[in-house]
């Protein structure tokens, strides 16, 4: 039977959604959106700034293929969802009838109630509009405050650097990012980061935001008491599900909307997939809010599958991310807790160049590889995907380093070196490797 499926949400996930239902089925697809017309690449944001590319290049698909693929795009904003008679509500005053609705509506920036947050020249940093917002506000400006240290900020503040503004980070953390890193990474990405001429404050928070008389930010006052003049202030202090619209609404929430494994809600013909999303069940080393691309990605295809008659559970496998910090690509697979937990060791490898490191996380008594990250040193997905799966020890994962290395082959190798380390650090293990 063919049925109008409505997707509330433009983004990697809704959009995925879209394209597999239509390879699978004949439904009619309508996407909602009233942030673009179009989808485009939100993590290509910081290269329009920057002006590595414009907006046009950041949409994967030209603007004819939506038509040709039977996909109808409504630039507009969703009020209300009548889950009785299965229709949104738009802000234009029309009602769209769905047989079964997705949301996908994304994320927002967090802010908080700081005094001056409204002032002209204050913003967070997730949305085109955003990026519309920040391209005004920073015109001829000399300084910016970034206020946190997560990965939105450090874009932000390459971005700002990129115009040759002056930037001072506030991280309320003692070492950037150290509440998802461990001590020794979030110590050397700090290095890094004041390399680039951030001026970079750890263990400060923003106290106070000052405008001028013009309503526009002037300063800011830290909680150590300092006064930073500046003309801009990014608010990079997290993004949180966007779910504020469906408060009195039928769909259950918490921090998320809640959702079983087949991405439903409590709701009959109702789903929702990627930021906006809270699983009620868990998944081994993963948390039940994921707010990265590949899992909305992810979300998107598992959804279609399920709605075009083939049920199928969301179980993404093993945590994995990937970030840039100016000029060291980082890379996680598994789990590697910013404090090593009592059942677990951990090694952990730096160069002396101070822009490639390698720290990798098993258990004690088993040796089951448990995680890595790793900067400046591109690895293969695969390899570690497999390798946890299949519960390998730390010796084999070790031994093979070298076949995950995703580095060219005419980059340096760096495996030689970091085993030698490796069994020099935990000589006592060299008996167990060759039982391994």
């Amino acid at each position: 039977m063919k049925k109008h499926i409505v997707i509330i949400g433009n983004g990697i996930a809704g959009i995925t959604a879209a394209r597999h239902i239509r390879k699978l089925s004949d439904h009619s697809i309508t996407v909602i959106s009233s942030e673009t017309r179009h989808f485009f690449s939100r993590t290509a944001l910081m290269y329009i700034y920057m002006g590595h590319m414009k907006f046009e290049h950041t949409k994967p698909y030209e603007d004819w293929f939506w038509k040709k693929n039977k996909i109808d795009l409504v630039f507009d904003h969703v009020e209300r969802i009548d889950t009785i008679e299965k229709k949104v509500s738009l802000k234009s005053g029309e009602l769209m009838a769905y047989d079964d609705l997705i949301i996908a509506t994304g994320s927002k920036s967090n802010t908080y109630d700081w005094p001056g947050k409204d002032l002209k020249g204050v913003q967070g940093l997730y949305s085109y509009p955003d990026l519309q917002n920040m391209e005004e506000n920073t015109k001829n400006i000399r300084h910016a405050v970034v206020v946190g240290g997560g990965l939105i900020g450090i874009e932000v503040a390459e971005m700002l650097r990129s115009r040759d503004i002056g930037v001072t980070m506030l991280v309320r953390e003692k070492e950037f990012w150290s509440n998802v890193l461990p001590e020794e990474e979030a110590r050397m990405i700090g290095h890094h980061i004041r390399s680039h001429h951030i001026d970079l404050r750890l263990s400060t928070e923003l106290k106070e935001i000052i405008s001028n008389t013009e309503g526009h930010v002037k300063k800011v006052v830290t909680s150590s008491g300092d006064s930073i003049d500046c003309q801009f202030v990014a608010l990079c202090v997290g993004v949180s599900p966007n779910i504020d619209w469906l408060t009195g609404s039928a769909i259950e929430t918490n921090r998320g909307i809640l959702v079983d494994q087949f991405l439903k809600t409590n709701i009959d013909h109702i789903f929702a997939i990627g930021d906006c999303v809270e699983r009620k069940y868990e998944l081994p080393g993963r948390k039940t809010i994921e707010q990265v691309w590949y899992t909305g990605r992810m979300m998107g295809e598992v959804v279609a599958q399920t709605i075009c008659g083939n049920p199928m559970p969301y179980e993404p496998g093993p945590w994995f991310n990937s970030a840039k910090f100016f000029d060291i690509e980082y890379q996680t697979y598994g789990n590697v807790p910013n404090q090593t937990e009592n059942n677990l060791n951990g090694f952990y490898w730096e160069h002396a160049d101070g822009l490639k490191a390698v720290h990798v996380v098993w258990e004690k008594d088993s040796y089951r590889f448990v995680g890595i990250n790793t900067f400046g040193i591109r690895m293969r997905h695969a390899c570690f995907d497999a390798w946890l799966q299949s519960d390998k020890n730390i010796h084999y994962v070790m031994d093979h380093l070298a076949e995950a290395n995703f580095d060219p082959e005419f980059f340096d190798r760096y495996e030689p070196e970091i085993l030698e380390s490796f069994y020099k650090t935990n000589s006592e293990m060299v008996p167990e490797r060759r039982n391994a």
